[in-house]
């Protein structure tokens, strides 16, 4: 792998969180980093995070000076909004030494894809996706492991390398991630439906049901766990989302195009009483939904999670968390279930795999616990 000395222009939530990772598996790499708050370059450094701290706060350099230290570099991370990254292209492309690489971590890939192309970047700039997130933001709340078992799209410019590719796939796959290398178009187009669609529906449905409320507000009050669970990504960052709208535009409005028309067959056999029709509906969208949490080559492993009741006292998670800690089972989440519409048993335990899974379950219900898988 070819990159000793890699540059983050931007150390918020993506960027420190990648950064972090970077740290935790290759402690040997050099990070030179640029950040707009030259307090979370102090912390970063701190932590050991970074080792060249690159701030604007330089006298009188000019602009593209200060930048002067990712002439180092062999990757650069651009982990800002996609018009300052834009900016930091234009700016970084005069220093690159030859063969670096430029990468982002955008949800949308064409507008910045084409600009590079545009900028005599295509040999250097290989767009990137992680699909992770939080709703916190900032440095202060990334994690090492946060694109951890995540898909990390990537998208090469036409006359990039193929060692390049594999490189930047293989340090991807090394933090922990999952690499999926397609087109841009490809990206935006997949994404639209899978994930910028969903967000446009989940914001009209949040929308649709505060407009027609009672003033008793008994929607509000009973939001139920099918409700809650469509919605829930509607409380991401609207800044974010606003621009994600305007940057992929057609794609959007495309699958928002077909959407509607799927929506008005289903009108039409609900008013119609088509209950043959429905039920097929139905039946397809369980069959194919149902399909998600099956294991298939090249695939995310499906989710190991099971129930189990739980005795509303203080410590009663940290106890099942202390026993199956004492047994060395690694559970990847655990959590309340608030609303248990269509879940049995309180409180939800996540596992990384099947074997852990089973160790768990094993101690649990040895312990006396009512275990629903």
């Amino acid at each position: 792998m070819s990159f000793d000395t890699i540059g983050f222009v931007g150390l918020g939530l993506i960027g420190g969180s990648i950064a972090k990772a970077l740290k935790r598996v290759h402690p040997e790499k050099k990070v030179i980093a640029y950040n707009r708050n030259g307090a979370v370059l102090d912390l970063a450094a701190e932590d050991g995070i970074v080792d060249v701290a690159v701030k604007d706060d330089s006298g009188g350099q000019k602009a593209d000076e200060i930048l002067a230290p990712f002439s180092e570099c062999d990757l650069i991370f651009l982990c800002v909004p996609v018009v300052t990254a834009l900016d930091f292209m234009d700016r970084l492309k005069s220093i690159m030494k030859p063969g670096a690489i430029l990468t982002d971590v955008g949800s949308v890939k064409g507008g910045i894809d084409r600009y590079a192309a545009e900028h005599g970047l295509s040999a250097n700039f290989i767009g990137g996706h992680p699909m992770a997130g939080s709703e916190k933001t900032g440095y202060q709340n990334s994690k090492d492991r946060l694109i951890e078992n995540a898909w990390y799209i990537l998208t090469p410019g036409e006359d990039v390398p193929v060692k390049k590719i594999s490189d930047l796939s293989d340090l991807i796959s090394r933090l922990g991630a999952l690499p999926l290398v397609m087109t841009s178009s490809e990206h935006d187009h997949v994404t639209a439906a899978i994930s910028h669609l969903p967000h446009v529906i989940s914001a009209s449905l949040v929308n649709l049901v505060h407009d027609i409320d009672g003033p008793e507000k008994y929607m509000h009050a009973i939001a139920a766990g099918g409700f809650r669970d469509i919605t829930r990504i509607s409380s991401s960052s609207p800044q974010m989302w606003q621009e994600i709208c305007l940057s992929n535009t057609d794609q959007i409005c495309g699958m928002l195009d077909k959407y509607i028309s799927k929506l008005l067959d289903y009108r039409f056999a609900i008013r119609n009483e088509n209950s043959e029709e429905l039920l097929q509906i139905f039946s397809d969208c369980k069959e194919y939904r149902d399909s998600f949490d099956t294991q298939a080559k090249g695939s995310v492993l499906r989710e190991y999670r099971i129930y189990t009741d739980l005795e509303d006292v203080a410590g009663a998670i940290a106890e099942i968390a202390i026993i199956l800690a004492n047994k060395n089972i690694s559970i990847k989440n655990i959590g309340i279930v608030h609303n248990r519409e269509y879940e049995q048993g309180v409180l939800r335990i996540v596992f990384y795999d099947q074997a852990a899974m089973d160790a768990g379950i094993s101690v649990l219900e040895g312990r006396g616990y009512h275990i629903y898988r």
